[in-house]
């Protein structure tokens, strides 16, 4: 586009329009759209041929919508020349397929999160011929598990635990498998503590007692265990849901804990099993920040342009450039890190085959 350079509004720094509790929405959306390498994904039109190659599979229509109004929204916002756009025709396509986002009221920025990326994957897919597991040689308690589908989605934010479950009994080993797109932490300490107490509360030994015992196979009964996950797929987008949400005995509470986080150089090293230690080190690019109480909060969203490499701050249609220092808050909720810099998202694509995607 001749003559950008001219105009005030920056590439990827677009307000969102509140339509009544959307806060939540708004706060994601931006998230997802410092994500350079999904947002090329659907500016430079790669999208298209997933969507078309599923069109024949019976894709719902729904679901096909949710992909192309959300690449109308990022167009809107990257190449778009005004400050402030709409996301409700996204919105909209979403509420088809999860109602509960109807209400007009606060939802949760975790679950709307994962409701998009899944619904991204659904439309985009594709289908590969299974393969084997690894190689004989590598360790049985780190061998990944290979979908037959795979999508920009699981590209970027798909990862997968491999828990060691160990019979306390007859100590016999198990193994299972768990793919996620969000890593949810808990949060070790009340007043203050940093990500990596998080992680190391999260990834730490557990016993498994009561109603959580499994069945051992040796025992043929129910017996205590203890487990202890690894990273056995580190995502090259990695995002960590902060468990600020606790239910102590039968009230719910908010953990205002001031969790430190690091803006570079996160070190997953000591989580991710060694036989796949590829991409050990993340740079912090998006933050969804929680105001307020269970039933009566707010959303913002800092996030990282990789045009201008500057923060901004994002409260629905109020955006503003902030420093470094300001990027650290107590208010975190969301964050997103990735393994590789963001360089800026092609507009168009001299080819249209996904293959190379």
């Amino acid at each position: 586009a001749e003559g950008r350079e001219s105009q005030p509004h920056l590439q990827g720094v677009a307000g969102l329009r509140n339509a009544g509790g959307s806060c939540c929405v708004n706060a994601v959306l931006q998230s997802l759209c410092s994500s350079s390498p999904l947002v090329e994904h659907f500016l430079s039109g790669k999208y298209l041929t997933a969507l078309q190659k599923n069109m024949p599979l019976f894709l719902p229509r729904d679901c096909s919508e949710v992909a192309t109004t959300f690449a109308y929204l990022m167009t809107d916002m990257w190449l778009g020349d005004s400050d402030c756009v709409s996301p409700e025709i996204f919105r909209s396509a979403l509420v088809n397929r999860y109602p509960a986002f109807m209400k007009k009221t606060q939802q949760d920025a975790q679950e709307f999160l994962i409701y998009v990326l899944n619904e991204l994957h659904e439309a985009l897919k594709k289908y590969r011929r299974r393969r084997s597991y690894e190689k004989p040689s590598t360790q049985r308690c780190c061998k990944k598990v290979i979908t037959n589908e795979t999508s920009i989605v699981t590209q970027l934010f798909e990862g997968q635990l491999n828990y060691n479950i160990t019979c306390l009994k007859c100590e016999n080993c198990m193994y299972k498998n768990e793919v996620f797109t969000v890593l949810s932490l808990p949060i070790p300490y009340e007043y203050e503590c940093s990500l990596q107490d998080c992680l190391q509360c999260f990834f730490q030994q557990d016993t498994l007692t009561w109603n959580n015992q499994i069945h051992c196979s040796f025992c043929e009964t129910k017996q205590e265990a203890a487990m202890r996950a690894n990273i056995s797929k580190a995502p090259k987008i990695i995002v960590f849901h902060l468990k600020r949400f606790d239910v102590l005995d039968t009230m719910k509470r908010k953990l205002r804990t001031n969790i430190h986080y690091p803006l570079t150089n996160l070190d997953l090293t000591p989580y991710i099993c060694p036989v796949f230690r590829k991409h050990p080190k993340y740079n912090l690019f998006a933050v969804v920040n929680h105001f307020g109480d269970l039933d009566g909060g707010h959303y913002t969203a800092f996030c990282k342009n990789s045009v201008t490499q500057a923060w901004y701050s994002f409260d629905d249609t109020r955006v503003s450039e902030i420093p470094d220092t300001s990027v650290q808050i107590a208010t975190a909720y969301l964050l997103f890190y990735s393994c590789q810099p963001f360089s800026i998202p092609i507009q168009k694509c001299k080819s249209q085959d996904d293959s190379a995607s």
